[in-house]
């Protein structure tokens, strides 16, 4: 394979690519759920989405040997040592049926206890309760060997060829229930769908991967690959045990402490602002691969480079976001939810919308350690914060309702970037000279002067009609976008986003 120059145009294309690739999946979901609801009533629903959420729970089982087997492909692309692909990757693929098979007989062996006791299931439907959820054990193996296929497109770059395969296989996850209530299909039918589907999926990726590695046609492992491998995914698993828990804690800390009716003034704007998470994620599924090739051969400089210009990208694209919703929480909530929203969530909604900026800026470190090779210094922080976030969130949820919930989990994303950023910097001898160098530094100064003049604007024209005061902020954001074009972005950086605009020139044939 001919090797992939790593380079900012080459970033912005796979990020916008994997938008995409996100974002029209979920608005697929928006259309469809509401039909699939009526369609199958509320009970059925239910159970058609703990089976999402248990399948999702039971891909623990991957140990993170998907993602370790995109950062050793990537390193070995960037090596030129095309030939230990092979090795590579029917090491984790031999170890992720194993795990994988172990995955689907616990539950199978688990589903009774489930439906009969665990999960509060109406009597009439247990019995397609049960064939779904063993149904939905088939579908553990496939998604785990899925993931290492997977990472080959993304360790090679390809993610256009990754997201034309995502696209259209994640919005079958809502299209094929709908299909099921056209067919009028039970839920063990509509399950036995996805698993068809998936399994279509698992080939494509299988087909692709031969087409740009014949190689791997030939069956190859290595036991002791292995236990790097191993070394890898384990601490990817640690982060991605913890990690759910500090994103939900504040939910049921809110739930124990307060009202149900808090849990929704809570978690309404937090599921909202949040969704602003799909472009860091977007640039930083880009980022990871690249970060392990630039390692592979050693280019630190660009390797730097690099993460100083992707956080400047997130500062430019994110920040004029996080200010208007920080600006217009009150408004949003209003139209959004309410009155009852707006007076009781607003300041919850902008504590929360600046934890979202620094976490999203947070994504490109916690890349390039695990990128680098160093996933254990990402989990050891979250096995840190961990404690130290429960104390707090008890404290301010406590004292200050919602708001300190907020503040809470605000403070804990502030204490991990700023590990995060530390470790990287640390690691990699980054410097602030570094960062002005590559205009971050001046990023983040443009930003925070919209931020000041955007709420002096705000409180000088807060009686003015609401279309007004939009149109006045919206041309201040015109202003920031100029002087950003003119003074903050560089030759490179336009360069990039002009290959955006030609994204469909910058598709490779396979």
């Amino acid at each position: 394979m001919k090797r992939v120059e790593i380079n900012g145009s080459l970033i912005a294309r796979n990020a916008l690519l994997n938008l995409i690739g996100q974002a029209v999946p979920l608005l697929v979901g928006v259309v469809t759920i509401p039909f699939v609801v009526r369609g199958l009533g509320t009970d059925r629903f239910g159970l058609l989405s703990l089976a999402w959420v248990v399948l999702g729970y039971f891909t623990i089982f991957d140990l993170g040997l998907g993602r370790a087997t995109t950062k050793y492909v990537a390193e070995a692309l960037g090596r030129g040592e095309d030939d230990q692909v092979p090795r590579i990757v029917w090491t984790s693929v031999t170890v992720q049926v194993v795990i994988g098979a172990v995955g689907a007989l616990a539950l199978m062996g688990i589903t009774d206890l489930l439906v009969e006791r665990i999960l509060n299931i109406p009597p009439e439907l247990v019995g397609e309760a049960r064939d779904t959820f063993h149904i939905l054990a088939l579908s553990i193996p496939v998604a785990l060997v899925s993931g290492s296929f997977r990472g080959v497109l993304e360790a090679s770059q390809r993610f256009d060829l990754l997201n034309a395969i995502k696209i259209p296989t994640s919005s079958m996850t809502f299209l094929l229930p709908l299909l099921g209530v056209y067919l009028g299909l039970s839920l063990p039918g509509i399950v036995t769908l996805i698993l068809v589907a998936s399994m279509t999926t698992l080939m494509v990726y299988v087909a692709l991967d031969v087409r740009i590695f014949p190689e791997l046609r030939r069956y190859s492992s290595s036991f002791a690959l292995f236990s790097s491998l191993f070394a890898f995914g384990g601490w990817v698993t640690v982060s991605g045990v913890i990690g759910p828990i500090l994103v939900y804690l504040d939910r049921f800390l809110i739930g124990s402490m307060l009202t149900m009716s808090a849990v929704a003034y809570y978690t309404a704007p937090y599921e909202a602002v949040t969704r602003m998470w799909v472009i860091p994620s977007s640039m930083t599924m880009a980022l990871f691969p690249a970060f392990s090739t630039l390692e592979g051969i050693k280019e630190r400089t660009k390797l730097g480079m690099l993460f100083a210009r992707s956080i400047k990208y997130v500062l430019l694209i994110l920040g004029p976001m996080i200010v208007l919703i920080a600006l217009f929480a009150r408004n949003i909530l209003q139209i959004w939810l309410g009155s009852d929203f707006a007076m009781e969530s607003t300041l919850a909604m902008q504590i929360l919308a600046i934890g979202v900026l620094v976490n999203s800026l947070a994504h490109t470190p916690f890349a390039l350690l695990q990128g680098t090779g160093r996933p254990d210094i990402p989990a050891k922080f979250h096995m840190i914060e961990l404690p130290i976030y429960l104390c707090v969130a008890w404290i301010l949820v406590g004292s200050f309702g919602i708001a300190g919930a907020a503040a809470a989990w605000t403070l804990r994303i502030g204490l991990d970037a700023l590990l995060l950023f530390w470790a990287a910097f640390k690691a990699f001898g980054f410097s602030i000279r570094l960062m002005s160098a590559n205009g971050t530094v001046i990023a983040g100064a443009s930003l925070a002067a919209l931020t000041v003049l955007g709420f002096m604007l705000k409180a000088a024209t807060d009686t003015l009609p609401l279309h007004t005061q939009i149109t006045l902020t919206g041309g201040l954001i015109l202003m920031f976008a100029w002087a950003a074009w003119k003074r903050v972005l560089d030759a490179p950086d336009r360069s990039a986003i002009l290959a955006i605009a030609r994204l469909k020139k910058g598709a490779e044939a396979l």
